[in-house]
C-alpha cells in the first residue's frame, strides 16, 4: 500500500504536535519539517516521537556531517533521517554507517540535483533506503513539477521512490500510479482548516490511485484560477508586503477582478483612448487607465457598457469617472480615484499599451491586475504564476490560523508572537 507522510513544515511545536495527532489516523509517517528542526531542534523529534504512533521522519536536509546528524535524530527517534543527494558519496557513507549503527533509515532527497536520475541510480548503489523526487516550495512556486521526472527515477531504480512538491489529491493519486510508494503533502494538509478530512482524501486517493492522465491548464488559465481564489491582502503578503495603488477605491464594492493589464495613458478628460482600449482588450482584460489629472471623467456609464460587451473583467482609473449610479446598477467592477459628474472631450492624446504608473504603482501591459474591496494589486506578468502560488500559500495559512483562533485561542497565541518578535 502506498505510504502518506505528512510533513509538519512548521515553526510552531506545539502547533505541529497538535496537527500531527490530528492527522494520525490517515498519515502512515509524520515528518519532522526542515523549519521546524531549525526553531526547535532535536526536541521536534522528540515531542513527535513521544506524540503519535508513527513512523517519524527528521527532513534534515543534511549536506554535511552525515554520521552526527543522523545519530542526534536517531538517539531522538527519528526511524527515517532525509539527507541531500547533493551531498558528497562520503557524507552519504558516513549517514548510511550512523543509521546502520543507531537503527534508522536514510531517505535521500534529489531537491536541486541537476541530473536527478543518475544520481537516484549512484545513491540506490551507495544503500540508501529511499529516494526522493522533490521539487522545493521556492522552485515550485515557479510552476516546476516533480512528475517530470518521477517517471524517469521509478524506471532506474528498485529502492522505494517518495515524491514532494505541492500535490493536491489528483495529482498525488497520479504519482501513486506512476510507481511513487510513498507521497509527501505538506501544506495542503497541514495549512488547511481541517487537517485530518485532508489527510483522509488524500489517503484515500492514493490508495485507489489508478494511471489517468493528469491534463495541466493554460499557464495563464492557471494563474487566472489561483488569483480569483485569493485576496488583495495575500497578493500583498506574497510580495513581501508590496503596496497597492494609493488613493484608488471601488466604484461597486464587494467585486473581485482579476485579468492581465491593457493600459492607457490620456490626458485629464479626455476619453478617447481609454473607450478605444475597449477595442483593443481581449475577454478577461482589466483597463488600466493613468490621467494626467482628475477634473474630469474619462469614464461612464456607454464606456461600462461596453466593456460589459466584450467580456472585459474591469477597468482601474488613476483619475475621475462619472454615472457611477448606472455603474452600480450594471455591478461593473470600476476602481478610480474620484467621482465628478462633468466629462471632458475626446481629442485624441496619450496612448494605449505603454508603462504607466497607476496610483503610484507601476504598470505594464500584460502584468497581472488583482482588485477587491482592500485596493487594487499590481503583480509583474514575469513572475505572475510563482506571485499566485505564493499568495495560495498565504491564504492556507491564515486559513488554518482561522481555524485555530475559531476554536478558541488567541492570534498571539496560535503564531507564538511573543517568542518570535524580533530581538532588539
Amino acid at each position: 500500500m502506498p505510504i502518506l507522510q505528512v510533513a509538519l513544515d512548521l515553526v510552531e511545536l506545539k502547533r505541529a504536535v497538535d496537527i500531527a495527532k490530528d492527522v494520525e489516523k490517515y498519515a502512515d509517517w509524520i515528518e519532522v519539517g526542515t523549519p521546524l528542526i531549525k526553531s526547535e531542534g532535536m526536541n521536534a523529534v522528540r515531542a513527535l516521537k513521544r506524540s503519535v504512533d508513527r513512523k517519524v521522519v527528521a527532513d534534515m536536509k543534511t549536506i554535511d556531517t552525515g554520521a552526527l546528524e543522523v545519530e542526534m535524530c536517531a538517539k531522538s527517534g527519528a526511524d527515517v533521517v532525509i539527507v541531500l543527494a547533493l551531498s558528497d558519496d562520503s557524507t552519504i557513507e558516513e549517514a548510511l554507517r550512523s543509521a546502520r549503527k543507531y537503527g534508522c533509515e536514510v531517505m535521500a532527497d534529489l531537491i536541486n540535483h541537476p541530473d536527478p536520475v543518475e544520481r537516484a541510480k549512484e545513491l540506490e548503489d551507495l544503500g540508501v533506503d529511499y529516494v526522493n523526487v522533490h521539487v522545493g516550495i521556492d522552485v515550485q512556486m515557479k510552476g516546476y513539477d516533480p512528475l517530470e521526472i518521477l517517471k524517469d527515477v521509478v524506471r532506474e531504480v528498485s529502492i522505494p521512490v517518495a515524491v514532494a512538491g505541492g500535490l493536491d489529491v489528483e495529482r498525488a493519486s497520479f504519482c501513486v500510479s506512476l510507481g511513487a510508494e510513498i507521497v509527501i503533502v505538506g501544506s495542503n494538509i497541514v495549512k488547511t482548516k481541517n487537517p485530518k478530512e485532508s489527510a483522509r482524501r488524500f489517503k484515500e486517493a492514493i490508495e485507489r490511485a489508478r494511471p489517468v492522465e493528469v491534463r495541466r491548464r493554460s499557464l495563464d488559465d492557471e494563474i487566472r484560477c489561483i488569483l480569483m481564489n485569493v485576496t488583495t491582502p495575500n497578493v500583498s503578503d506574497a510580495m513581501h508586503r508590496a503596496r497597492a495603488m494609493e488613493g484608488i477605491r471601488p466604484i461597486v464594492r464587494g467585486k473581485r477582478v482579476v485579468g492581465k493589464a491593457v493600459t492607457v495613458f490620456t490626458l485629464d478628460g479626455d476619453w478617447a483612448k481609454p473607450v478605444e482600449a475597449i477595442d483593443f482588450a481581449k475577454e478577461g482584460d482589466v483597463i488600466v487607465i493613468k490621467c494626467s489629472g482628475d477634473s474630469s471623467a474619462v469614464w461612464g456609464e456607454l464606456a461600462t457598457r461596453s466593456c460589459i460587451n466584450k467580456g472585459i473583467a474591469g477597468v482601474v482609473i488613476d483619475g475621475a469617472v462619472r454615472d457611477v449610479d448606472d455603474i452600480v446598477e450594471l455591478d461593473f467592477p470600476v476602481f478610480a480615484k474620484k467621482v465628478v459628474p462633468n466629462a471632458g472631450e475626446p481629442k485624441g492624446f496619450g496612448e494605449i499599451n505603454v508603462k504607466i504608473v497607476c496610483g503610484g504603482v507601476e504598470v505594464k501591459p500584460g502584468d497581472w491586475i488583482v482588485a477587491d474591496d482592500n485596493g487594487v494589486m499590481v503583480i509583474p506578468k514575469e513572475r505572475a504564476y510563482e506571485i499566485a502560488r505564493r499568495a495560495l500559500e498565504v491564504k492556507k495559512h491564515e486559513d488554518r490560523i482561522r481555524a485555530e483562533i475559531e476554536s478558541g485561542k488567541t492570534l498571539a497565541d496560535v503564531v507564538e508572537l511573543y517568542k518570535w518578535e524580533k530581538l532588539k
